[in-house]
């Protein structure tokens, strides 16, 4: 029997009211996340072109780091919304162990390597053709921002292995209403030690990077709290400190289905790096406006990247409650409504691609290259959508090979070699150097609706 598209997709008035009342708070935390770090661009960004272009070099390695943790609580999170479908609080509580113990291996690791070879690293987005004094003073703002923002690894790893396992359990309110508690302070914080206003010190970066560590903390301390006062109801968290067991069985099972997304949003993050840094061969110019647009848009990404997150949470409990039929409907009608919502929020950046660059204290000619990348990014957020969420549907099942050859494989197969290749043995101008690795996440859709469509990440991995 065919099914129509409006049953197929489209759901009644009780899914959006679960869909929504999950992910409105994920979406209000992250946009509050990403508010934070566009207002902290901003104030940098109106000192001058060379603290700017520093800061967003060192955030590159710092999105390398954030999108690890992300990765190594997301094996585990597999399981976790698996048992919490199922009802298995203990299983819960070894799951948050084990994410524990693998983001505290992470920060220090991270730590060590960004804290040793900043010069190095940083040197590496720093073109030969860029006059000498200002390659200098670059590579100084981005030390200075370096070196207090491995302290912010801390807070935000542990918060993260706290959060996740709240997700799981639906309560998503708690970890916006972190971010929300620390929002005010980033603010008033950047305000005060970027410039020096409100009797605080004139700190410029390092100012910016204090501001952001001090806000990780407040954040990660919420959620921590919460987590421990309410253990009554989330039964996980009892007991969690009084020992480290975790059973043989489970941590083969989670590091057999969490390594392979570990490395692959590593390589993924570390991907966008290497591809930032064939950016860079045409120039800091090339290095700040994308600084600029990224700013932009990330803000409106932060709405389809936690609609893929609420499927990860909504259709593995599905799974794990062994409703297989329910979830494959469930996770139809999530990704059109993902992409749906998307399209929205692109035609409401368009129009900002023209005004936003305007905010920032540097040349116009960044500012119309800004513009022009504001413009490609928005195009591509309804492709961007349907990927992510594609990636979330496969990785909801346990299906984390898949997930690895999908992200993984595009990134470093495809996309890396075309922007090397572009950037490196070609003449091609920034612009449409920019467009075409953009654009080339078209490959990436086809792949995810053939994955999706073949129901092999349909899978109960708890029962």
């Amino acid at each position: 029997m065919k099914i129509s598209f409006k049953e197929k997709y489209i759901g009644d008035r009780r899914f959006y009211s679960r869909v929504l009342k999950m992910v409105i708070p994920m979406v209000l935390q992250s946009l509050v996340t990403n508010l934070v770090s566009l207002i902290d661009n901003i104030m940098v960004g109106r000192i001058g072109t060379e603290q700017m272009s520093g800061v967003s070099i060192v955030n590159q390695f710092v999105f390398v780091f954030n999108i690890t943790v992300f990765g190594a609580v997301a094996g585990p999170s597999i399981f976790g919304a698996q048992f919490f479908g199922k009802g298995d609080s203990k299983g819960q509580k070894y799951t948050f162990r084990f994410r524990l113990m693998i983001t505290a291996a992470i920060i220090i690791i991270a730590a060590l390597f960004f804290g040793s070879l900043d010069k190095e690293l940083i040197s590496l987005y720093l073109s030969d053709d860029d006059p000498p004094d200002v390659v200098a003073r670059t590579l100084g703002f981005g030390k200075e921002y370096m070196r207090i923002m491995l302290i912010g690894f801390i807070p935000f790893g542990i918060g993260q292995a706290y959060s996740s396992v709240i997700r799981e359990c639906g309560e998503t309110r708690i970890p916006m209403i972190g971010s929300f508690s620390a929002v005010g302070v980033n603010i008033l914080l950047d305000y005060g030690l970027i410039f020096g206003r409100l009797g605080m010190p004139e700190m410029g970066v390092r100012g910016a990077a204090l501001a952001t560590v001090i806000s990780k903390v407040i954040e990660a301390g919420v959620v921590i709290v919460w987590s421990h006062t309410h253990a009554d109801k989330y039964r996980y968290i009892k007991g969690v400190y009084r020992s480290l067991h975790i059973p043989e069985e489970l941590t083969k099972d989670m590091i057999k289905k969490g390594l392979p997304l570990l490395i692959n949003e590593f390589l993924w993050a570390a991907g966008m790096s290497v591809i930032a840094q064939c950016y860079s061969e045409r120039g800091l110019q090339a290095v700040a406006a994308r600084n600029i647009s990224s700013t932009m848009t990330n803000l409106f990404s932060s709405i389809y990247i936690q609609l893929g997150a609420c499927i990860g949470i909504l259709v593995g409990a599905e799974l794990g409650a062994g409703r297989l039929k329910e979830a494959r409907r469930l996770d139809d009608r999530l990704r059109f409504f993902s992409v749906a919502v998307t399209v929205i929020a692109a035609l409401l950046a368009l129009p900002l691609a023209a005004f936003f660059p305007q905010i920032y204290k540097t040349e116009e000619d960044i500012r119309q290259l800004a513009s022009f990348m504001i413009v490609v990014q928005a195009m591509a957020m309804p492709l961007w959508s349907y990927t992510n969420a594609c990636y979330f549907t496969l990785r909801s099942g346990g299906k984390t090979g898949l997930t690895f050859i999908f992200d993984f494989g595009y990134t470093w197969l495809l996309m890396i070699p075309l922007a090397f290749l572009l950037s490196h043995f070609t003449g091609l101008d920034i612009h449409p150097l920019f467009a075409v690795v953009t654009f080339s996440e078209i490959v990436k859709v086809v792949i995810g609706y053939y994955m999706v469509k073949g129901d092999i990440w349909i899978n109960n991995i708890v029962s």
